[in-house]
């Protein structure tokens, strides 16, 4: 049993090295998305807005008017494209911005929209977008959480159980958290 014992400290150890990256990441990015109501973990998203003044009756069916609500709005970003989506709406695409224009009163609305570094590679990981390899990464990642978690409960021995009634009690509580939230948000909620 005490060779046992040995291999399960020695692997419990290096599983543990090991993880401790993947642990930052995960965590990190777990926070980033459970706040995903309140702030974009993946995009930076900025809105401004702006008046130009009424477009000109005569340049709305013409074929310059791209190229004026370009002038207008003076966005120093690659311009990709346009639409109409009705008669009196505009809208110009820049490279990572939107251009939303009202031809009949001028206003002008702008988003931006920037990736949000860090954050965004952490959670395109947690969240497995990558599948393919990433997939085969992630499960032994979490094969190796629960190797540590149910190594790391025979870590401190007690002379006449596999088990302190320490690990015993904080095991069970640790099981008893989500359970009772559980039951609580399906059941009373």
């Amino acid at each position: 049993m005490a060779k046992v014992r040995k291999w399960i400290r020695i692997l419990h150890r290096d599983i543990g090295y090991i993880s401790a990256g993947l642990v930052i990441i995960y965590a990190i990015s777990g926070i980033a998305v459970n706040h995903v109501n309140d702030w974009n973990p993946n995009n930076i998203v900025e809105k401004q807005t702006m008046n130009i003044g009424a477009v000109p009756d005569s340049l709305w069916e013409s074929e310059n008017l791209t190229e004026y609500l370009k002038q207008k709005v003076n966005i120093d970003l690659e311009f990709r494209s346009s639409f109409r989506p009705d008669i009196d709406m505009f809208k110009l695409f820049y490279d990572g911005s939107t251009v939303d224009i009202d031809l009949s009163t001028g206003e002008v609305n702008i988003e931006s929209v920037r990736t949000r570094q860090v954050f965004r590679q952490f959670n395109f990981l947690h969240l497995n977008d990558a599948k393919g390899v990433w997939t085969f990464v992630a499960d032994l990642f979490a094969a190796g959480l629960i190797f540590l978690a149910i190594s790391g409960l025979f870590m401190i021995r007690d002379k006449k159980m596999p088990l302190t009634k320490r690990a015993i009690w904080m095991s069970l509580a640790g099981v008893a958290i989500p359970v009772v939230f559980l039951i609580i948000y399906y059941y009373m909620g």
